[in-house]
């Protein structure tokens, strides 16, 4: 570990122990029915002792900011509006200086996975700005408020609340009281919920523990192995421009699943500017860009970058910051 990420780590750590330490302990409050169902609930299916996770839920603050932020996301913006949030010329740079500080970590985890580096260090650079902005919120706090308190995904945030209680110690570098993340709960420097720390984080430093905020092998090669398990085909194409013919058909698909085969995009005006397999499964995505439409021919792995956020302005940020990223680092490593 370089010794500039060690030294990130100590001041990180600290700023962590001042917040926490400055948390005063309260008596849990009262409960309502749901809160009671729930721990009923995880106790009966768990090992846990449900007045341990009453305590905990009593514990925990309901936060009306944490309710704010998730009736304004970024997503809403259109795409002209969007793409210069993360497509600045500052996360562009600590990108470019990201991957060349730990170039050998991210290039093996790369061979390992089958995901190129650049893309793990895009999704870095656009959740937690290569960790430095991993989040304020308590965890509990916010999935707590989320699922009793957010009924349109109370069902979704409930399941996350039970995955933070089973997850085990191995997995969180912190109790479970003092972690903090997003407003959604998401955790670390890839910004995992609880399943997906459960489901895809990886030991990658051997050292028998998953640490998503200290340790950058477990970090990286989590954020690969989460792309990996959705399906990343290595070496396969993301996102090609198309050019629209005059009467082009007009196509709005369900979602960002690629369920055409390319030729038959083609064969309702839409030409791919680049040359991509006439078989290759894909999709149409139109964004609104500055000078108007914008027509993209998406493909699989498009479609897995966008199981960690199902916006397709998301996925399209972290393609374009990993497409500059990489354009940069190998324009500086010369012929």
């Amino acid at each position: 570990m370089r010794e500039s990420f060690r030294r990130f780590l100590t001041v990180a750590c600290l700023v962590a122990t001042s917040a926490s330490s400055a948390t005063t302990t309260e008596p849990p409050k009262e409960l309502g029915s749901a809160e009671k169902a729930f721990a009923s609930s995880l106790a009966h299916e768990s090992s846990l002792s449900e007045q341990a996770i009453l305590d905990e839920l009593g514990r925990a603050h309901v936060q009306q900011s944490v309710l704010d932020a998730i009736a304004r996301p970024a997503e809403a913006k259109p795409w002209k509006d969007y793409r210069p949030i993360f497509l600045t010329d500052r996360r562009v740079q600590e990108g470019v200086a990201f991957y060349r500080e730990h170039r050998a970590l991210l290039d093996k985890v790369g061979k390992d996975f089958g995901v190129p580096p650049e893309v793990v260090t895009a999704i870095l650079g656009v959740e937690t700005h290569y960790g430095k902005v991993t989040g304020r919120y308590r965890v509990i706090d916010s999935l707590v408020t989320l699922a009793f308190h957010y009924p349109p995904r109370e069902a979704f945030f409930r399941d996350e609340l039970r995955q933070l209680f089973l997850l085990h110690d191995a997995h969180l570098a912190f109790p479970l009281d003092e972690l903090r993340g997003s407003y959604a709960g998401a955790m670390g420097w890839g910004q995992f919920m609880p399943s997906s720390i459960a489901k895809y984080a990886r030991d990658y430093d051997g050292d028998g523990k998953i640490d998503l905020w200290n340790s950058l092998p477990d970090i990286a090669a989590s954020v690969a192995n989460y792309f990996k398990e959705f399906g990343w085909e290595t070496g396969g194409p993301v996102t090609g421009r198309a050019q629209p013919a005059e009467g082009a058909r007009e196509i709005h698909p369900a979602n960002l699943e690629p369920v055409y085969p390319l030729e038959q995009l083609v064969a309702w005006g839409y030409a791919p500017i680049e040359r991509f397999d006439p078989a290759m499964p894909a999709s149409l995505l139109t964004l609104e860009g500055p000078n108007g439409p914008e027509y993209w021919l998406t493909f699989r792995n498009f479609y897995v970058i966008s199981r960690y956020n199902k916006s397709p302005l998301y996925s399209m940020a972290v393609w374009q910051l990993a497409q500059e990223i990489a354009r940069q680092v190998d324009r500086e490593a010369g012929p």
